[in-house]
């Protein structure tokens, strides 16, 4: 029975759970469980602490996992990125005092304070930077003002924490994170974890993709499916109105409005967007 590791708190465990489920698979309805069997699809599934599953599966203990990428970099365990399932993005950037003129090559012989001393660790070595490395479980915007660090290596959204503590970022980001399945660096893929990745990869393309349907004039065909040309080809069939036909093609959901209004110009009519819940492609 394939073993696979979900997070089981924190940002990444509530989409974990609701991807599986959309993939078909059953997942637990009380916190406190710490296992779940899913004999129907021969998974079980155990619930850890984010930090923790690479080293589980890394160790071989479980086949798979669902972890951050930042988390699996950090941890230096021996697995690796299967499929990026596109939830719980973030990304890492380095931050000094807002009264310097900061740039990456300042950072050698300084300290740097972060809760990813792993990650960091990583990335100054492959840009061939020899610094401190601080560890720190948090409030790391606070550590250049006590006087443990220099500058900070952390995750960054708006940068507004980082502005009330006097930081300002600087340099190319360290690293863009998202939710990614792992499993041990070298290892023979089973069959279920083969298929456990298919269903994944559909859930992700279906939340990413609408599906599209309209009419259009034969003569505008061409234009039209330039707009919409679908992840391989549209598919074009004949209406019973002789010089019209109906056009069916995926597009990505962020894209819908513009679409629809580019197609609208072009002559499009009776242009539908539907939710595609699986798929595989």
């Amino acid at each position: 029975m394939l073993r696979i590791a979900v997070p089981n708190k924190g940002s990444l465990a509530e989409e974990s759970i609701s991807v599986l489920k959309e993939a078909g698979y059953r997942q637990r309805t009380d916190s406190r469980d710490l296992v779940l069997v899913d004999n129907d699809n021969s998974v079980e599934f155990y619930y850890l602490r984010p930090r923790d599953i690479a080293i589980y599966v890394g160790s071989g203990e479980l086949e798979a996992g669902i972890t951050g990428r930042d988390l699996l970099i950090d941890s230096a365990a021996d697995a690796v990125e299967l499929l990026s399932l596109n939830f719980g993005g973030s990304t890492f950037r380095f931050a000094a005092p807002v009264d310097g003129d900061w740039k990456t090559s300042d950072i050698a012989g300084k300290r740097v304070a972060t809760a990813y001393p792993g990650l960091v660790a990583h990335h100054l070595k492959a840009l061939d930077i020899t610094a401190e490395v601080v560890r720190l479980d948090g409030a790391v915007e606070s550590s250049v003002r006590l006087g443990v660090a220099d500058l900070i290596a952390d995750v960054v959204s708006t940068g507004n924490t980082l502005r009330q503590a006097g930081l300002k970022i600087f340099g190319d980001p360290i690293l863009t994170s998202e939710a990614v399945v792992i499993a041990r660096k070298g290892a023979a893929i089973a069959s279920e974890l083969e298929i456990l990745i298919r269903r994944l990869q559909g859930v992700v393309t279906a939340r990413r993709y609408v599906l599209l349907d309209y009419d259009i004039p034969k003569v505008s065909v061409e234009i039209a499916c330039a707009i919409t040309p679908g992840l391989e080809s549209p598919t074009i069939s004949p209406l019973q109105k002789d010089d019209w036909v109906a056009v069916r093609a995926m597009v990505p959901r962020k894209d819908t409005n513009r679409v629809m209004d580019e197609l609208w110009a072009v002559g499009a009519r009776g242009i539908l967007v539907t939710d595609i819940h699986a798929c595989r492609l």
